[in-house]
């Protein structure tokens, strides 16, 4: 069995899928690293798998998140005209939290396979950081961590657009795959030649809540759709069904072969940079544990995956 975890981005709602898996050690005998074949994420997803990979536990993680919620977000630019010209926030003390935990370490130091989504802004396509897993990689595996983490957690409006060492601009990854989930689904399918009834996925969202489309507050105009994020929230909620469905049918239609994990919350109870419900989100992602692991056990948590040889490392 191929075992692969895919983790949403979700800004500072990363907690509750770190909470999550530090539970899920809790209740196991290794770190959750050591059970899986493959590690997708993106955005705070993809700093998730990153910490992973390069040996940080679950719990580390999220004690990790316990400190950049109050930091990176504490303080967003103040007046109009700041807003309008500079994103909300100051990136420095998210690569210096970074920094701190990663050190120097590049995409090639990780223990497991990873794929991380982001964006190139200049090319205007996709870009997919990997792990050297199979033959094509010939230079991703030399990036620092702390590079790869800003690439794909540069959301538009909340942080500025990250350049590469080459001098590339790239955004997060969530515009096109916030839920990464069909992309970790094709990589073991179609680039690692797992069959799809090997494989197993868990896919951990950072909450997810209802659109607001009752009959009186319907949006119409740009102010209609713009007010409480209505269509951020259109966009990313369909882009997740929609791979949440499409990886189901490249893995055969049987449900059981991915789990997805999230929790339905109220509109607007948790905000991309919303420091004050970090406690929440650990309870949440706590709760989810204590009543999934019981059936997930059997499936990702009870043997070791096999060791990753990359094809290639960093000198």
């Amino acid at each position: 069995m191929r075992r692969i975890l895919s983790i949403d981005g979700g800004g500072i709602k990363g907690v509750f899928p770190a909470a999550f898996l530090a539970a899920v050690e809790e209740f196991s005998s290794m770190p959750v690293r050591e059970y899986f074949d493959l590690i997708v994420g993106t955005s705070t997803g993809g700093i998730i798998a990153l910490g992973l990979g390069l040996g940080m536990t679950a719990g580390e993680i999220l004690d990790l998140y316990r400190e950049l919620g109050p930091t990176v977000f504490a303080k967003p630019r103040a007046g109009l005209f700041s807003r309008l010209t500079k994103p909300k926030y100051d990136a420095e003390p998210l690569r210096a939290a970074l920094e701190g935990r990663f050190g120097d370490r590049k995409l090639g130091h990780s223990c497991t396979r990873h794929v991380i989504p982001s964006y190139n802004f200049a090319k205007g396509d996709i870009y997919l950081y990997k792990t050297a897993h199979y033959d094509d990689i010939h230079s991703d595996y030399k990036v620092p961590a702390v590079d790869v983490a800003l690439h794909t957690a540069a959301a538009p409006l909340y942080f500025p657009v990250h350049r590469s060492a080459k001098g590339l601009p790239m955004v997060d990854g969530g515009v096109w795959c916030n839920n990464p989930v069909l992309v970790a689904v094709l990589e073991g399918t179609e680039i690692l030649g797992w069959s799809p009834e090997e494989i197993r996925v868990l896919s951990l969202g950072c909450t997810e809540s209802p659109l607001d489309c009752s009959g009186d507050s319907l949006p119409g105009g740009l102010r209609g759709w713009l007010k409480k994020d209505r269509l951020l929230d259109l966009f990313m909620s369909a882009q997740s069904t929609f791979a949440t469905n499409a990886a189901r049918l490249r893995l055969g239609r049987d449900k059981e072969r991915l789990s997805r994990i999230t929790r339905m919350v109220a509109p607007k109870a948790y905000a991309l940079d919303g420091v004050k419900g970090i406690e929440s989100l650990e309870g949440l992602g706590h709760d989810a544990a204590r009543t999934g692991f019981p059936q997930l056990k059997e499936v990702f948590f009870s043997e070791k995956a096999e060791a990753f040889e990359p094809l290639r490392k960093p000198e």
